[in-house]
């Protein structure tokens, strides 16, 4: 595996923690944001980088998802992955806000949540110019996953990922639980 992908991703999380700690839009309260010293994060770890189709839908369907405020926004359910962790077949969903949306959201919670990452799950977020492959695959890569803003700070209203991506399996990549 290439040592570029992981300097993309160590590079990411150095600027995320500068962002957090320094800028006045960081989701981090004001009063935490002298004492904050970084996000802690799951070692880099190639075995949950996954270079995969998307099985798109040919007719997505509208769905309404859930929101840590009680409230309720609408996403296509665009379509979906297929590949394994720890010999388990997971299929997880990707949606769009917006038909003409060239990213996907890939919101999950899984067998961490709670624990050791954010209860009500982590998300992904895939550009298509940026996690594209030359083959049209797209790279689902954990090491990516994050927190929603509302994991910071409840001023802040946050979509919850679907219960048909709440998977079974642990998925010990990418952005632990803060505090």
């Amino acid at each position: 595996m290439s040592t570029d992908w992981r300097r993309a991703i160590e590079t990411q999380r150095e600027e995320k923690d500068r962002y957090f700690g320094g800028d006045p839009h960081s989701p981090i309260p004001p009063d935490e944001r002298e004492s904050f010293d970084g996000l802690e994060y799951y070692q880099i770890d190639e075995e949950y980088r996954f270079e995969l189709p998307l099985h798109e839908y040919d007719d997505p369907e509208r769905v309404t998802v859930g929101t840590s405020t009680d409230g309720e926004r609408e996403y296509l359910r665009w379509g979906e992955f297929r590949f394994t962790v720890n010999d388990e077949d997971i299929t997880l969903q990707a949606y769009k806000a917006d038909p003409d949306d060239e990213r996907l959201w890939v919101p999950f919670r899984d067998a961490t949540s709670g624990d050791e990452t954010y209860g009500a799950g982590r998300y992904l977020d895939l550009e298509d110019d940026a996690h594209r492959t030359d083959d049209g695959n797209w790279i689902l890569d954990f090491n990516e996953a994050y927190n929603p803003t509302c994991a910071y700070s409840d001023q802040y209203e946050c979509p919850l990922p679907p219960a048909e991506n709440w998977l079974e399996v642990a998925i010990e990549a990418g952005e632990k639980a803060y505090h």
